[in-house]
């Protein structure tokens, strides 16, 4: 199996990579019904448009992305998830996807998500998961940390949102993410780079395979392991 050592946004520079096109079909299974139909929506961390297509509509979309590579001209803005430049109550959902993990304080980093919503506003996000998969990966990447699903629940309902679901992803391919965190954990004990693992026709073929069929299932319920965890969660009203 070879690799392809990236910088920045990976996304950016192969969103045609299996993992991004099968989130976008895992996240639409786990968050699709929370949308609805919101007059104005911000994206957050839009370098991963890839995986947000399923939100786009004819309602307004703003975007935000430390990395200006991530952003259409004049629809996207260079600004940090810590500090959203944005009014109180400005939109109907946030989607931050692999963003969290990214901000420190993770706090206010959520807060700020919260901040901008209106009340009854929803929030959808994803998050890598499990501390014992850290790898240089991680560390390429900015991650502060990795989560499980007790974890992000707490942070978000530390920002006074109503978690609405919560529930694993990539269970189907767990146990090869499993393995390749173990193989890439010995890897870099030697100063050899490792970037995105590459995968023969035939094997994207299998995973974006078991994903679709995992997508089949997040309709209907909660997985109770994988290498991400999504959440909608929502603003009470006052």
């Amino acid at each position: 199996m070879s690799e392809v050592v990236q910088s920045g946004s990976s996304s950016i520079q192969q969103p045609d990579y299996w993992w991004y096109r099968a989130r976008t079909h895992l996240l639409q299974a786990a968050l699709g019904d929370f949308l609805d139909s919101p007059r104005r929506l911000l994206d957050v961390g839009s370098a991963d448009g890839p995986s947000v297509s399923w939100m786009q509509g004819a309602h307004e979309r703003f975007a935000i992305d430390l990395d200006p590579r991530g952003l259409v001209p004049g629809s996207g803005v260079c600004a940090s998830a810590l500090a959203l430049p944005f009014a109180e109550g400005t939109f109907d959902v946030v989607g931050a996807f692999d963003v969290i993990e990214h901000c420190d304080p993770e706090a206010q980093a959520v807060s700020e998500l919260a901040r901008v919503l209106r009340p009854g506003g929803r929030l959808l996000a994803s998050v890598p998961a499990y501390q014992w998969a850290w790898s240089d990966h991680d560390v390429r990447a900015g991650h502060h940390r990795r989560y499980t699903q007790r974890r992000i629940v707490r942070a978000v309902e530390g920002a006074g949102l109503t978690v609405l679901r919560s529930t694993y992803g990539f269970a189907g391919v767990f146990p090869m993410f499993a393995a390749e965190r173990i193989v890439r954990r010995l890897r870099s004990r030697s100063a050899e780079p490792q970037g995105l693992p590459q995968v023969s026709p035939a094997m994207d073929k299998v995973l974006t395979g078991l994903s679709s069929t995992e997508a089949r299932l997040l309709r209907k319920v909660d997985l109770p392991f994988g290498s991400s965890v999504f959440i909608a969660a929502e603003k009470p009203a006052r």
